[in-house]
């Protein structure tokens, strides 16, 4: 009798505690819609639609791993897009000009870097605010890719089929840049969970002046998560440019918005100390739902630029209220 007490007693805190996951709400929301949008359209839940949705969404996916981390931290990155788009030009540039695509796909990474770590070195040893520092970096990344474009798209040799194939490419029926967002979700899902340099992001970004205090080095935490995120949103701007073979003066754009979103609405917090790869993985899994299915019911860009705004503000407005409260 006892043992049957303690076991029904277990499984109803095994169930409590799943459903206080923050990740349970997106996970509920994505698939309601999943839902609305198979009954809504016949050709929402079909495996060509789904993949081309997770494809679409795959190269934003890698950059939202990395406003996750920020957001957690405490900060925010509004150069994401722009970095993303400046790693792009620079790779095309390179290997239209005869190098190596490889080479030029491992410099624009390193630019990316350089970027993210001018953005720490200012926020963390200069006290520059993120947002100020990172929009000044979406700026003069944005400035220096259409420069070098003219506001022109760069095209890549259609020869190099090893580099197509990280953007064009399957294993079995499942196309590889899916794979690539797959495993760099899984990869940091367990760092924040098992390291100790990826856990004190949530310590900084819960209270800086207490982590400091505690013996975590808060500057080079920041140093080190800003470069990751460079390299991360280079990253997708190489992933971008093998799946179209070419880089467009708007690769990137509108990139960050859409990675806060998916962030947030997974669970991060724009005041820091929270965040969850998972619910971020979720969050832009719903938001590119939600677009897939608008577009299948042939509502304009316009229409779907609403509905992103109204998801965003809902979750800003959700995570304030749910700080106010915990003050109190």
């Amino acid at each position: 009798m006892e043992n049957n007490l303690s076991s029904e007693n277990l499984k109803q805190s095994t169930f409590k505690r799943f459903l206080g996951a923050k990740e349970v709400p997106v996970l509920l929301i994505t698939i309601g819609f999943f839902i609305i949008m198979s009954i809504a359209s016949p050709h929402f839940l079909t495996e060509k639609n789904i993949l081309t949705t997770l494809v679409g969404l795959s190269a934003e996916g890698i950059v939202v791993i990395g406003m996750t981390l920020i957001l957690a931290m405490g900060g925010i990155d509004l150069s994401v897009g722009s970095v993303m788009g400046l790693a792009s030009m620079i790779a095309a540039t390179m290997a239209a000009a005869g190098a190596n695509i490889w080479l030029a796909a491992l410099v624009g990474i390193i630019a990316g870097a350089g970027c993210g770590f001018a953005n720490g070195f200012m926020i963390g040893k200069v006290k520059l605010t993120p947002f100020i520092m990172t929009l000044a970096m979406m700026s003069i990344a944005k400035g220096i890719t259409m420069l070098a474009t003219s506001g022109s798209a760069l095209s890549i040799p259609s020869a190099d089929e090893s580099f197509l194939f990280l953007g064009q490419g399957t294993i079995g029926n499942i196309p590889f840049i899916i794979i690539i967002f797959a495993a760099l979700a899984v990869l940091f899902y367990f760092l924040m969970k098992k390291t100790e340099l990826f856990r004190n992001v949530f310590y900084v970004g819960s209270n800086e002046k207490a982590a400091r205090l505690s013996g975590v080095n808060v500057m080079k935490m920041k140093f080190v998560m800003y470069t990751l995120v460079g390299l991360l949103s280079a990253l997708a701007g190489i992933v971008s440019l093998s799946r179209f073979g070419a880089c467009t003066p708007t690769t990137g754009e509108g990139v960050e918005m859409n990675a806060i979103s998916a962030a947030v609405i997974g669970g991060a917090s724009l005041s820091g100390g929270e965040g969850s790869i998972l619910g971020a993985v979720l969050g832009i899994i719903l938001l590119n739902v939600v677009n897939n299915g608008l577009i299948l019911l042939n509502v304009s860009v316009y229409g779907q630029d609403l509905v992103s705004g109204a998801i965003l503000l809902i979750a800003v407005t959700i995570d304030t209220f749910s700080h106010a409260r915990k003050a109190r």
